[in-house]
């Protein structure tokens, strides 16, 4: 009998440190670092490389001034590998369940993705057809 009680409190106690740990402790979705790309008329970005870390909240402002060119921004792998919480548009905003592959411009403006990396990683992200040109950057995270 003493071997079933010293059992199950050793179980108890394994178990309940155990699930103490994995708990978090306050909100993943508040408070992002901001990020900021922008899409420039000479068809250059304003930023090829960004250092993440998996579990912390980011907003990035991608903002399209080339004027009178459609271009998108690509990063599926990242997506993929993310949890996304909202893209907002103006006053427009998309929640989503599953990744999206790019987000495309037809005019300026600006479109903000809010979203936790979950795992680590090298995950590219460029704009489609202009790769040549040197629109590709990296997202490592840790």
């Amino acid at each position: 009998m003493q071997r079933i009680v010293f059992a199950a409190l050793s179980a108890l106690a394994i178990f309940g440190f155990t699930a103490g740990a994995a708990v978090a402790e306050g909100n993943l979705a508040s408070r992002p670092t901001g990020l900021e790309l922008t899409l420039n008329s000479d068809l250059s970005m304003s930023n090829t490389e960004y250092t993440l870390e998996t579990g912390k909240y980011y907003r990035w402002d991608i903002t399209m001034a080339a004027a009178g060119e459609e271009l998108a921004v690509a990063a599926p792998d990242l997506w993929r590998n993310s949890w996304i919480n909202q893209v907002k548009i103006g006053d427009l905003e998309i929640h989503m369940f599953g990744a999206p592959y790019q987000f495309e411009f037809d005019d300026e403006g600006l479109l903000q993705v809010w979203f936790v990396p979950i795992r680590p990683g090298n995950y590219s992200f460029y704009v489609p057809g202009h790769e040549g040109r040197g629109m590709v950057g990296t997202f490592i995270v840790r």
